[in-house]
């Protein structure tokens, strides 16, 4: 059984930043053999690790810190005026958790999103080994959070469960619903899910100052972040 500490950490060599241009990466990956179990995932994401399919990882940059790990106390969250107006939007989406798994159907609305929205990401051009790799292998306790209207799927969220709350893993949904806002929804389902739980916190993966596709994550508040092994609030003003 892994530990903290017994696991292996290996380094990638440098290579280009996903996202800020004209900067190199170097990213920090625990050794895949390690038996990396739910208490020992939780353990690492409070460190400020997330996971990708079987790969658990966490930036490493020798000159840039920018991607800070950030989370949410869901306990002390409130929504704002445009936070309940999507959720008054989305009355009619019934949601449902079942176990992470690869169908087809799932499948067809990722490559959809990746299609139409990350044309200039890491995950274009979809595949189907990519959806298995990513959202499917390696889980510990991982779920996907279906999102159907009136019985049809229009959006899917990759969640983990942890120890101290959940993980926000990944969210696609039908681009033509794109006035819905399913992404932040499934971020308020996610918060509620959490406090139904009992548990303080969701996990919302990095955030970037400089990066605008993840300013939506700073319209969650309180959000903590961890500087120097400590979280403490963010403060973005």
């Amino acid at each position: 059984m892994s530990s903290l500490r017994t696991l292996v950490f290996y380094a990638t060599p440098a290579h280009d930043c996903s996202y800020l241009p004209d900067r190199e990466a170097t990213t920090m990956f625990v050794d895949p053999r390690a038996h990396i179990d739910r208490k020992l995932y939780s353990q690492l994401t409070a460190l400020g690790f997330r996971r990708s399919g079987s790969h658990y990882y966490r930036p490493h940059c020798e000159a840039c810190n920018a991607c800070i790990p950030v989370r949410l106390n869901v306990n002390e969250f409130r929504p704002d005026r445009n936070q309940r107006r999507v959720l008054k939007k989305n009355s009619d989406i019934e949601c449902t958790l079942v176990p992470a798994s690869f169908s087809e159907h799932y499948y067809r609305l990722y490559a959809n999103y990746v299609e139409i929205r990350h044309k200039d990401g890491d995950m274009y051009p979809p595949s189907r080994e990519q959806f298995i790799s990513f959202l499917v292998e390696g889980s510990t306790d991982s779920w996907f959070l279906e999102m159907r209207k009136n019985g049809a799927l229009v959006g899917l969220a990759a969640v983990d469960v942890l120890d101290d709350g959940l993980s926000a893993i990944y969210t696609v949904f039908d681009p033509a619903l794109e006035s819905r806002s399913l992404g932040t929804f499934a971020v308020l389902w996610q918060i509620e899910e959490t406090k139904k739980r009992e548990q303080p916190h969701l996990y919302l993966g990095y955030w970037i100052k400089e990066c605008q596709k993840m300013n939506y994550k700073t319209r969650f508040k309180p959000m903590e972040a961890l500087h120097d092994g400590q979280w403490r609030t963010l403060e973005t003003e």
